[in-house]
């Protein structure tokens, strides 16, 4: 059994789509309290899928996990309502930096405060924490959102995420689409609030520069299995990882599925 420094506990994990469409096959992590987690690989990977999983979104899309385990805190996750699993912490941003497009960047992160039943002075003193973190945002606080940057509406995507006050966040491509010096911005204030706030991390990412950069684990997944795990700075000096994910020269794949983990292991192979 994990240990209380475990909060997240993904187990040979299976899921198809339509009973019919297999998208994972193998996928096994562990996320430590207060650690970033960088979940990588390429477009259908399975990432996307994994993390739905672990919010338990998956059925909203007609999908089911059809084996394997997610535990979070202990507590078999295919057994709460996404809702529930919100208001125990586990707070996901999908994909596409979902905003209220009608309504002000400060009334979309109010609406997150909102949805735990904060109080006003709660709700009050979380909006200045989130522009502590998000300097843009405060400058933004009266602008409509569908009117700001994409950047910025990814921003507000997060910072209302923050407003539940999450004890693990989970983020999907937080980076697609944006230009690399917000990106940068984004992942610094993320880092900022992991190390001032003790927050857990899951982020899934195809720009595995700057995840690896940012997190402090990694597990690379390939066509819905996870293939290799380990601390996220020893990944970065890894010839085939930097080959492969990182495209700094040519490199089959078969270089990193010589590590891939045995479906009982939930750690990678590496030495």
């Amino acid at each position: 059994m994990p240990g209380n420094d475990v909060i997240l506990v993904v187990d040979n994990v299976h899921a198809t789509y339509n009973h019919a469409i297999t998208a994972l096959h193998g996928v096994s992590f562990e996320l430590r309290r207060g650690e970033i987690l960088a979940l990588l690989g390429a477009n259908g990977a399975g990432k996307s899928t994994t993390l739905k999983a672990v919010s338990n979104l998956l059925p909203a899309e007609r999908g089911q996990t059809n084996s394997g385990t997610i535990r979070y805190e202990g507590a078999d996750v295919s057994r709460r309502k996404p809702g529930d699993l919100v208001r125990a912490g586990l707070v996901q941003v999908l994909e596409g930096r979902h905003c209220f497009k009608s309504l002000t960047v400060e009334e979309n992160l109010i609406s997150g405060g909102i949805g735990r039943s904060g109080r006003r002075a709660e709700i009050n003193q979380d909006l200045q924490r989130i522009y502590d973190f998000f300097p843009r945002l405060a400058e933004k606080r009266r602008t409509l959102s569908g009117l700001t940057s994409g950047g910025e509406q990814q921003m507000t995507a997060i910072g209302r995420a923050l407003m539940s006050r999450p004890c693990l966040l989970v983020l999907d491509e937080p980076s697609m689409g944006l230009a690399p010096l917000v990106v940068q911005d984004i992942f610094l204030a993320l880092k900022k609030l992991n190390r001032e706030t003790g927050l857990s991390i899951l982020v899934a990412e195809q720009n595995s520069a700057v995840a690896l950069k940012y997190a402090d684990h990694a597990t690379v997944l390939e066509n819905g299995v996870s293939v290799l795990s380990g601390p996220a700075a020893e990944l970065r000096q890894r010839e085939d990882v930097r080959a492969f994910y990182l495209g700094q020269q040519a490199s089959p794949l078969l270089s990193l599925l010589t590590f891939m983990p045995s479906p009982n292991n939930s750690e990678g192979a590496m030495k």
